[in-house]
This record gives structure tokens, C-alpha cells and sequence, in this order.
């Protein structure tokens, strides 16, 4: 005969260490919604080895959501407001941290804006069963079913299973190489170890852009109002 006992349902997935996000209290009072590539290009000058870093990602800058009457402003020039609880996010290799902990006390200026890097938290990444990516990268014009599709391939490469996803809103990130079409996309019922494993790789490229990146989300009808 031979016998396995059941794996211990109790036991506590461990959260590895190789990728951290660092997230760094900034004083900027206002921005536009469209940072994506002066920010990257303002972090790639100040940390030079930051592009050969497959692992590392910048998360852009968000203010608060549309809330209470009050509508988040929408076009790319228009400026969000932030408070002194908005953060800078970077995710970083382990071996990298300190390295990039060097820019406490730094500040990025790009155009008329200056973000002032204050003190730093590292984190590990989380084990939270919902994870929301505001912009994974798309072909322009793509539809929602053939996205949701291409989507799922993608996260099936990285040995997760696919349960639940929705997708949201279609933005434009503008770079001088032309304009970037991305979606929101929202992954549900994840196992702890996928939900790590989809945050530390992502899906698709440009996660110095804040695309394909990952972060916990509360859920289906709060990733349906984003």
C-alpha cells in the first residue's frame, strides 16, 4: 500500500523575500494623470541601473478616486491633488533595496514638477486572494472578450490558474515612441503563493511605465467602480 497523509490546511504559506516594494512618503502637491514616462525617465536617471532590473517596477502616482459627488479629474493634463498620505511605490529585487533606499531625501524634477522623496517602508508582497493591475498593456482597439483571453494565456504561463478575471477602463499612457494602450484588469480567487507569484512577474511589459504590475484590490465591485 501506499499512503500520503493530506497536506497540513493549516500551514502558513510563507511569503519569499526576492521581490519588495518600497514605498516612499513624497511632498508633491499636484501632478498630471499622465506621469507615466516623465516619472520613469526622472527614476532611471537618479537609480542609472534601474532598466537592467528585470524584476523592478514603478507604480505610478494615484490621488483619490471619484467619491461622495466628487469625480476624479480624467484627461491626461488634468492635474490630480495629493495628500501628505500618497505614496511613491517601487518594486525592487531584494538585493536592490538598499541601493534604491539611497533616494530618501532625493527629489525627481521633470517639466514644472518636483516630487520630493521623504522616508521609506519596505514591504513584502502580498498574499491577498484579489489583485488589480490599473494598466496592462493592450493592442489598440482590442476588445474586451479577445483582452480577457489574452489575459488569461498570460497568467496561465506563470502556472496560475485563471478562476475569475474583469476587466476596466482603457487609457492611453503617451511616450515619445507613441502612445501605450492599456487596460485595467482585476484577478480573483487566488491562491496565496499565485497571488505572490502574479505580483512578483506580472503580465506583460512595461512595469517601468507602472504597467502589468499587481497589488491587492477589496474586490469585484470595488474593481468594477475603478
Amino acid at each position: 500500500m501506499y499512503w500520503t497523509e493530506d497536506a497540513d490546511k493549516n500551514e502558513v504559506f510563507q511569503v519569499p523575500e526576492n521581490i519588495l516594494d518600497l514605498s516612499f512618503r513624497i511632498d508633491c502637491k499636484c501632478l498630471p494623470n499622465d506621469h507615466a514616462w516623465p516619472l520613469s525617465q526622472a527614476l532611471q536617471q537618479a537609480l542609472p541601473w534601474l532598466s537592467q532590473e528585470q524584476g523592478a517596477g514603478i507604480h505610478l502616482i494615484h490621488g483619490p478616486g471619484s467619491q461622495n459627488g466628487w469625480m476624479r479629474p480624467e484627461g491626461p493634463d488634468e492635474l490630480i491633488h495629493l495628500s501628505k498620505r500618497t505614496r511613491l511605490t517601487l518594486r525592487m529585487p531584494s538585493e536592490r533595496v538598499d541601493d534604491a533606499l539611497a533616494l530618501e531625501g532625493e527629489q525627481l524634477e521633470f517639466n514644472e514638477y518636483r516630487v520630493v522623496l521623504g522616508m521609506a517602508h519596505v514591504k513584502p508582497l502580498s498574499t491577498y486572494e484579489v489583485q488589480f493591475s490599473r494598466n496592462v498593456i493592450c493592442d489598440p482597439g482590442m476588445e474586451e472578450e479577445h483582452f480577457l483571453e489574452h489575459a488569461a494565456d498570460e497568467i496561465r504561463k506563470l502556472d496560475i490558474r485563471p478562476r475569475k478575471l474583469m476587466s476596466g477602463m482603457t487609457q492611453q499612457l503617451r511616450s515619445p515612441d507613441g502612445d501605450v494602450t492599456t487596460r485595467s484588469l482585476m484577478v480573483a480567487d487566488l491562491e496565496p503563493q499565485e497571488a505572490v507569484a502574479l505580483q512578483e512577474i506580472g503580465i506583460g511589459g512595461g512595469r517601468l511605465l507602472g504597467c502589468g504590475l499587481f497589488t491587492p484590490h477589496k474586490g469585484i465591485k470595488s474593481a468594477r467602480e475603478s
